[in-house]
Formats: structure tokens, C-alpha cells, sequence
């Protein structure tokens, strides 16, 4: 038909970050979104004190209170929907909604409390849900080995875990790509395809 556009719409991939208080959620997805990201911070008030421990992040001001969103096209056949989860444990009864439709999730970890990544973990591995776990860098944090990490938690040797800077749009697309290698993966692996996927 004359004049009709030949492009191409992406396939929409939903993803999950995930992660603790703290831990670069809204800044990794701020970082990569083509799209001006979506985020629900509110600021920290006295009403959490002893309920949402700041123990390492003392400074921090603002937090995710429902989710945060954006939207980067890895290629021309498929476009990532991010969607943050909030990272207070009394806010955990949003991530069964947020995480629905969603074929695999990043969870950040900070090295300072690696503590705060078991919820997400145990979360993600209890759905047997793909994911990777980036160890986000922070300036002034002691650097573990990766192994390290991974014994600390208790990873599966199969699952993904690897560093990344959640404020440099290229360290996050890596962690994104690392990501839908091993969607494709589970997936082949199960027999189902991913669309779009060579």
C-alpha cells in the first residue's frame, strides 16, 4: 500500500527491579528510561522511624512508596517496561501485582547490607522466576568478589551475578542484556520461545 510505514513495532517485555531500601532502584531505572520515568518517591518522615531501617543510608530523604516505571528499546524488535518494586518490607504486598505479566527481574544489591537483598531473593526464587542479581557500586563501599556475594546469599550457581553502576546508562543496559540472555535461556530451555529473540 503506497505510503504506509514500514516500521516496526517492539515486542513489550515487562521487567522487574527489585531490591532493598536504598539499593539504586529508582536510579538504575532513571539512568536508562527513553521516556521520562515514572517514580512514586515520598519523602522520609518520622512516622517510619523503627518501622523502615535506614542503617547505612542514613542520608537518604525521599523513597518509592508504590512503584517506579520506565521504558527502554534494546533493539527495534523489543522494547523493556521497568517497573521498580518499593523496597520497605511493609510495602512487599504490591510486588505480586508489579510483578505479574513480568518475564524476569533485576535485584540490586548494596555490599554494605547485603542483608536487605534476602526478601527480594527469596521472593523471586519462591515465583522460579528468571533473574540476575547486580551488586550496585556506591562510592565509598567496600568492593566484594562476586562469589563472595553469591555464597552470602545462597545462589544458585546458574543465576547471573555481576556489577554495575545504576547511574551509567551503559552499565545498566549490560545488566538488562545479561537479563534477557538468561530469560531466553529458562525459556529455550522449558521449550517456550521468546518472540522477537534470534
Amino acid at each position: 500500500m503506497p505510503g504506509r510505514s514500514e516500521k516496526t513495532v517492539p515486542l513489550a517485555v515487562k521487567i522487574v527491579v527489585s531490591g532493598g531500601l536504598g539499593v539504586g532502584k529508582t536510579t538504575f531505572i532513571g539512568a536508562v528510561s527513553e521516556i521520562e520515568p515514572l517514580d512514586t518517591e515520598a519523602a522520609i518522615t518520622q512516622v517510619s522511624v523503627g518501622v523502615d531501617s535506614l542503617e547505612g543510608v542514613e542520608t537518604k530523604t525521599r523513597t518509592t512508596v508504590a512503584l517506579d516505571f520506565g521504558r527502554i528499546t534494546l533493539d527495534p524488535a523489543i522494547a523493556l517496561y521497568l517497573f521498580g518494586t518499593p523496597g520497605q518490607g511493609r510495602f512487599s504486598f504490591l510486588w505480586d501485582d508489579l510483578v505479574e505479566g513480568a518475564l524476569g527481574t533485576v535485584v540490586l544489591a548494596d555490599t554494605r547490607r547485603l542483608e536487605e537483598c534476602f526478601p527480594a531473593v527469596d521472593y523471586f526464587e519462591a515465583q522460579e522466576a528468571p533473574f540476575v542479581l547486580a551488586v550496585n557500586r556506591f562510592d565509598g563501599a567496600e568492593r566484594c568478589a562476586l562469589e563472595e556475594v553469591r555464597g552470602v546469599l545462597g545462589l544458585d550457581p546458574e543465576v547471573p551475578v555481576l556489577e554495575c553502576d545504576a547511574r551509567e546508562r551503559g552499565s545498566v543496559r549490560d545488566v538488562l542484556g545479561v537479563l534477557m540472555d538468561r530469560v531466553i535461556g529458562v525459556r529455550a530451555s522449558s521449550g517456550v520461545r521468546v518472540a522477537g529473540a534470534r
